[in-house]
């Protein structure tokens, strides 16, 4: 069915036949659970409507999970090519489920002694009224019971819900909602019962009303449990059931009241109605981990009555008895709390009025926290000391300042932020002095390579490390005191971003740099409309003497791209430079404009430089103008299979491989490395341009005349030590071993810790993960390895490279140019090569260096590389006929002669 478009003609009329057999002999209940559209698909499927077919597959393509629903009685689905009549009323007609309710939970405060709920609801392929109009309605439902309470929805913008919908057809800019929840609705008789409500939206549909709940944020007040004191002893807990939001009335019959410790003790007060019912007299405190099976009671004692009608009992807990056996930095263990009643029964013990929160030092050089959450549990947990921040405040030049407590030894610890979607590290300066840390970063200004970037988008925890540790496996967080978890959200404007410290798990503090685009450009519909209208626009518009530059989707400004910029510099060829970047994690050259990818500028760009240079694909939609030159110089002499040479393998994207022709027509000119490549290129991707076998303008470097002087500059901006030997290390991604889409793991096979014992005296190891590959590398930062990762340009690591060890990345192509030795760390060479990619030639047979199967070898061969060097002279003189030439340094130049004939032609 997927890729039933590039089918042949003869292959179709099986298809149909086989799509009504199984239609014909499926089951009624596992049809009834096909999406809508794979309801539509798999009828025209079988009714041999393939044209239809078609049409419908390639606009799923475009526009995956998204149609139109129509209709006054009954909702029905709306798709382009089809006519909606001809399909039976149980395809094209909706079911109830059919239609849900999406919703997020984007902020939850307390105003004016009010609950109110933010955040946003709609169904999904039903765009939002325009304005304030709207006919939704707010409910809350009490559990068990027939009760309900209407609610006053205000309908209120919020574009959120747009940007961050999967679809590109809708918007639901107005499906923002704000409801007020005034508490004493919830009494029942005027006094307050214990029970459960649930807050549930309706929204108007074809046929009916859609009814859903409201679900819970991933972070900040909308993501977590809020309790309000309501009256003595009774409490309003904003809580969440699998994500949805309900209120609780709890009217408590015991709770903890303060906490203390007393010599080795822990010594907890609890407090009890002196009206409570038989039964219901607290008799003991429970503790239990559920992970290890640990549970133990200890007796409550009667301590009297207060005048306020409790009667005080007291518990006290050993710290020796709490069980620490695996407690070890990055390692703590939590202990749920329980009062046990005369009844047998028990209850989640919580805290009252005032937090009782607290931090106790333990044997073992542990700590014992008693910690609360946000519907105010009380907690105890044993850990390593850990920070906690209690002062977080912004400076007008927009540094971050978190201060705290830290009795911990301070002598030996550094701060580290780490970002949880690419699981990288950034230091974070810290100073400590009598048991308190004081934290800064400016955002805006983080230090990189020859400048500064602001800090990349995406949340950053903060940890406290070792400073010997080699990754972050004993990483310490670092949390907020429970009694300010409500004075976040704090947020700077900086230069283009917002920045925000927030939380997650009640008390664990982020810092989150927002997007660069701004609202009216975020998520696909915004960018469709880019696409659609604004870009029409600006082709109309004269041709600018620009040349764009696209490296590795602006993740870089480096590579051919890069190399392309200098020889037109060199020249002084009178045209403005402008570069892709993402994220703004890219250092620019001075007089080189960076356009954020996806912003206003950047589409003006692309619609109107006459000159744009990449080394990979920008998108399927653009098409070249008259008059403008696209040069695509790729980014590497093929070893493994790509493009069409994979049809027949289950790596074959039909669809990507059935748009190449139309890729290829975007191109003016495309740039080989050499006579291998060639026809590998022309074939792969079904070339319909000129083809220039230039060599890669990249390789030039190795020719340069300053080449010496530039190596040099090099080692001192990394700081080398001087004499040590440069071990430059260059994987490829592996295609199953990944996050999940386009995130891959880093898959390190080398004892760094055996490698540096060997040769960290007198060798380095510059590591540099591909750009697709995530993760810290192990042992960055302590003397013998260096993550290059981010430094701009690969070619500069190779001038100052005195041995490579790659794998099948195509950088051993270019490195074999200058004729330094080159390792081939190849674990997994059978797999990689017969099950995942497949390779254009014998690698085995003739690469220019061994074959190295195990970490230890690879050292080996590393510390006896004069022998290895010998070994493989000749096999290295055949490899740079074969793979290198043309290479004379002028590369560049053949480029842009044809590039600037095109354009002048």
């Amino acid at each position: 069915m997927k890729y039933f478009p590039e089918a042949p003609a003869e292959e179709r009329a099986a298809f149909h036949a086989a799509a009504k057999d199984f239609l014909a002999h499926a089951a009624p209940k596992l049809v009834r659970k096909f999406s809508p559209l794979a309801r539509v698909k798999w009828h025209l499927a079988a009714s041999g409507r393939g044209d239809e077919l078609v049409d419908v597959l390639r606009y799923e393509r475009e526009n995956p999970g998204v149609f139109t629903v129509k209709g006054l009685r009954r909702a029905r689905i709306e798709l382009p090519g089809v006519e909606s009549a001809s399909l039976p009323p149980t395809v094209r007609k909706f079911t109830r489920r059919e239609l849900p309710v999406t919703s997020k939970l984007t902020e939850l405060a307390w105003r004016d002694g009010r609950l109110v709920a933010r955040g946003y609801a709609y169904i999904p392929n039903i765009p939002s009224a325009t304005g304030r109009r709207s006919l939704r309605i707010a409910v809350l439902k009490r559990q068990g019971s027939r009760s309900t309470i209407p609610l006053r929805l205000r309908t209120v913008r919020e574009p959120r819900a747009t940007a961050e919908a999967k679809g590109a057809l809708h918007s639901y800019d107005w499906s923002g909602f704000e409801i007020a929840v005034d508490p004493a609705r919830l009494r029942t008789r005027g006094a307050w019962r214990a029970g459960t409500w649930r807050l549930g939206i309706g929204i108007p549909r074809p046929g009916g009303m859609s009814i859903g709940s409201i679900t819970r944020n991933n972070a900040g007040s909308g993501g977590h449990s809020q309790v309000r004191v309501l009256d003595d002893g009774v409490r309003l807990v904003a809580g969440f059931e699998r994500n949805r939001l309900k209120l609780t009335v709890d009217v408590v019959p015991a709770e903890v009241e303060s906490q203390e410790a007393d010599g080795d003790d822990l010594v907890v007060t609890l407090r009890s109605r002196g009206s409570a019912a038989e039964g219901r007299t607290p008799t003991a405190l429970r503790f239990d981990h559920e992970g290890t099976g640990y549970e133990a009671e200890y007796p409550l004692e009667p301590r009297g009555h207060g005048g306020d009608g409790w009667i005080r009992y007291r518990a006290r807990l050993p710290f020796a008895e709490l069980p620490a056996e695996g407690v070890v930095p990055g390692k703590a263990r939590k202990y749920r709390a329980f009062i046990v009643f005369a009844d047998g029964k028990a209850r989640r013990a919580t805290m009252g009025a005032n937090q009782c929160t607290g931090v106790h030092r333990i044997p073992g050089g542990l700590e014992c926290a008693v910690l609360t959450d946000g519907a105010g549990n009380f907690t105890l947990q044993a850990r390593a000391v850990q920070p906690v921040v209690d002062r977080a405040e912004w400076s007008e030049d927009g540094e971050l300042l978190l201060s705290g407590t830290y009795p911990g030894p301070a002598d030996a610890v550094k701060f580290v932020l780490r970002h949880t979607g690419r699981n990288e590290d950034k230091p974070f300066p810290a100073e400590f002095h009598d048991g308190r840390f004081t934290a800064r970063v400016k955002p805006d200004v983080m230090p990189a390579y020859g400048g500064t970037v602001p800090l990349r988008a995406g949340r950053w925890l903060p940890f406290l490390r070792a400073a010997d540790e080699w990754d972050h496996r004993r990483d310490v967080p670092v949390t907020i005191r429970p009694d300010l978890v409500g004075t976040l959200p704090l947020s700077h404007q900086g230069a283009h971003r917002t920045y925000t410290v927030e939380r997650t798990d009640y008390d664990r503090i982020f810092l989150e740099p927002g997007p660069i685009l701004s609202p009216d450009l975020r998520g696909a519909y915004r960018q469709r409309l880019m696409r659609d209208v604004y870009t029409p626009e600006q082709r109309k518009l004269p041709l600018r003497e620009a040349v764009l530059y696209n490296s590795f989707g602006g993740k870089q400004f480096s590579d051919s791209p890069r190399a392309v910029y200098e020889e037109l510099m060199r020249r002084g060829t009178d045209v403005e430079h402008i570069a892709m970047v993402h994220d703004q994690q890219v250092v620019l050259p001075p007089g080189v404009r960076g356009v954020e990818w996806g912003s206003e500028e950047w589409y003006v760009a692309l619609a109107r430089s006459r000159y744009v240079v990449t080394n990979g694909g920008i998108r399927e939609w653009f098409v070249r103008r008259e008059g403008q030159v696209v040069v695509q110089t790729w980014h590497g002499t093929p070893l493994k299979r790509i493009g069409a040479d994979l049809l027949g393998t289950p790596k074959a994207n039909l669809a990507y491989i059935d748009s190449l022709p139309q890729r290829s027509r975007q191109y003016s000119l495309f740039v080989t490395p050499n006579a291998f490549t060639t026809p590998i290129m022309s074939h792969a991707f079904r070339l319909e341009c000129e083809v220039l076998e230039a060599g890669y303008p990249r390789n030039d470097v190795f020719h340069a005349p300053d080449r010496v002087a530039r190596a040099a500059a090099v080692r001192e901006k990394l700081g080398i030590p001087a004499g040590k030997k440069v071990v430059l290390y260059a994987p490829t991604w592996r295609d199953d071993q990944r996050y999940g889409g386009r995130r891959f793991k880093l898959d390190n096979q080398i004892d760094i810790a055996a490698a540096q014992r060997e040769l960290g005296d007198d060798h380095v190891l510059l590591y540099r993960k591909h750009h697709k590959v995530l993760d810290s590398i192990p042992g960055a930062g302590q003397g013998f390895v260096w993550d290059v990762t981010y430094y701009p340009d690969i070619a500069d690591l190779y001038l100052i490279a005195d041995v490579l060890i790659t794998d099948y990345s195509s950088v051993l192509f270019d490195f074999a140019h200058c004729g330094r030795p080159m390792l081939f760390f190849t674990y997994d060479l059978e797999h990689y090569r017969d099950t995942l990619r497949g390779f254009y030639f014998d690698f085995t047979s003739r690469a220019p260096g061994p074959l190295i199967k195990t970490s230890e070898d690879l050292v080996d061969a590393i510390r006896n590389i004069d022998a290895v060097s010998e070994e493989y002279k000749e096999k290295y003189a055949h490899f740079r006929v074969d793979f290198c030439e043309p290479s004379d340094g002028l590369a560049a130049a053949r480029v842009v002669d044809r590039m600037l004939e095109i354009g002048n032609g």
